[in-house]
């Protein structure tokens, strides 16, 4: 057998072997608030627990996103409500459980018995506001126009959310999104004077806030449950099982003293979650080791999204800079995808790539290109026209040009645009938590969730003195590539 059958059959034994781990992997996700995170931990923690192998996608977004990955297969389970399966997802307004399971079935879709409490949405107020203009009810917000409305971005948009309380109530305000964690906030310091909550938030006592009387019933019920692949009760039975053992033994009053405990007390959701279970509470890693993990987790984000689109982008500058109305074209192109907001663009690549690390390098790779098409087209371009003659008058063919005058002559203005995609990706990776990809965005998403300025810095620090090294390591490779003749002359 030649080396190279022997390498093809060892990669595909490898690619076997990654299939199978996978294969005998539960996967829960979790949405991007604490008791979404919560219950991901509950489900993970009791899925272990019979035996099973199972990880946990923490704070992988809305539930649009949450939704689609559980379809696609990039997480086996999460937990949903009832009224947003019925409201948003299925759109089927009033359905009764067995019309939701009828429906989730056609997806290949089940779902557990409710966890036993109910979070449906409300609206609230600091009591003092509330008193003084003598709010008790939903209806009661139409006869005051002028008050300071900010909801969280999804119950902005959500089709059970402020379109449908809107018409409800016939209000007339015009909202701001916030997110969710922030929106308290910002009503505790009265930025604003409502925003929407969720009725096992621990943040409803703790700001003596007064929850409005939903006097026209528009909020249906939001009974927890958790839905998971079909497939699963042949794949793993036991974590089907294990995800059943969980209907009816969380009351409300239990979930609320849980997010409590999280949010105000600090305690981590592991730890919550496994005192619940009565697990012994894993340790995790210390700051140092969470740090370099997640390092290691950004430099894998742009270092391959800057590699793909070094392969892609410099041949594109030297067409574009060669052939200028195909250079148009190619600058537009570049241009446009440059201008497309950077959330929108991971929860696209969803799709083509599931949830995780590949969506996110993907939409970095897209962001990358501009700044090295362009600079290497502008470099190519820029060169002095009595220097590309004198290298075409002397017979040079046109590789030879290309690689031994104008690239060497460009290479200046290459390496900036570069550099600047470089920069560019590491901030812009940090997105890329919200799609479960990792990187300094966790510790960021996760700070912001629980208002711990030490997360956030444990995110934001690190990746500004990443940026930081990256500049001066490409400043380093100018000054080692481009010849200091042509470094002075770009000076002068």
């Amino acid at each position: 057998m030649s080396v190279a059958c022997r390498m093809l059959a060892l990669l595909c034994l490898l690619a076997a072997c990654v299939q199978a781990q996978a294969a005998s992997t539960v996967t829960l996700g979790s949405k991007n608030f604490t008791e979404g995170v919560l219950l991901g931990e509950v489900a993970t923690l009791a899925v272990r627990e019979a035996g099973v192998d199972a990880r946990h996608r923490r704070q992988l977004g809305g539930t649009r996103i949450l939704w689609r990955a559980l379809q696609e297969g990039s997480i086996d389970a999460y937990v949903e409500y009832t009224g947003t399966l019925a409201e948003e997802l299925l759109r089927m307004p009033g359905a009764d459980r067995a019309a939701l399971e009828a429906a989730l079935a056609q997806a290949g879709i089940a779902m557990t018995a409710p966890l036993g409490f109910d979070n449906r949405y409300a609206i609230g107020m600091r009591r003092e506001r509330a008193a003084t203009l003598g709010i008790t009810r939903l209806s009661d917000l139409a006869a005051h126009p002028a008050l300071r409305l900010g909801l969280s971005n999804e119950f902005v948009s959500r089709a059970d959310g402020w379109p449908g309380l809107r018409t409800a109530y016939g209000l007339p305000h015009r909202p701001d999104g916030l997110d969710h964690d922030l929106a308290y906030r910002a009503l505790a310091s009265g930025a604003i004077d409502a925003t929407d909550l969720y009725a096992t938030d621990a943040e409803i006592p703790y700001y003596d806030l007064v929850v409005l009387d939903d006097d026209r019933d528009y909020f249906p019920s939001y009974a927890a449950v958790v839905l998971y692949r079909a497939e699963l009760v042949t794949r793993a039975p036991a974590a089907v099982a294990a995800l059943h053992g969980l209907e009816g033994r969380i009351d409300a009053a239990t979930m609320q003293r849980f997010n409590g405990r999280v949010k105000l007390d600090r305690e981590s959701d592991a730890a919550v979650a496994a005192d619940w279970l009565g697990l012994d509470a894993d340790a995790g890693d210390g700051r140092a080791a969470r740090v370099w993990r997640r390092t290691r987790e950004h430099l894998a984000l742009v270092g391959l999204s800057l590699g793909a689109a070094l392969l892609v982008a410099l041949p594109l500058g030297i067409v574009a800079a060669r052939r200028p109305r195909l250079g148009q074209a190619v600058l537009t192109l570049t241009g446009l995808l440059q201008t497309l907001p950077s959330l929108a663009v991971f929860v696209f690549m969803i799709p083509l790539f599931g949830i995780g690390a590949g969506p996110a390098i993907a939409a970095l790779f897209l962001y990358s290109l501009l700044p090295i098409v362009r600079n290497t087209h502008a470099g190519l371009t820029g060169i002095p026209r009595e220097l590309r003659e004198t290298a075409s008058a002397i017979g040079l063919p046109a590789s030879t040009r290309l690689f031994r005058v104008e690239l060497p002559l460009a290479l200046r203005t290459i390496l900036a645009g570069i550099k600047t995609a470089a920069v560019i990706n590491v901030g812009t990776a940090t997105l890329g938590a919200l799609i479960g990809a990792g990187g300094y965005g966790q510790p960021i998403l996760t700070g912001i969730r629980l208002d711990d300025l030490g997360l956030i810095l444990e995110g934001a620090v690190p990746a500004a003195l990443l940026a930081l090294v990256v500049q001066g390591l490409f400043e380093a490779i100018e000054r080692g590539l481009v010849p200091r003749g042509l470094r002075i002359a770009a000076r002068s």
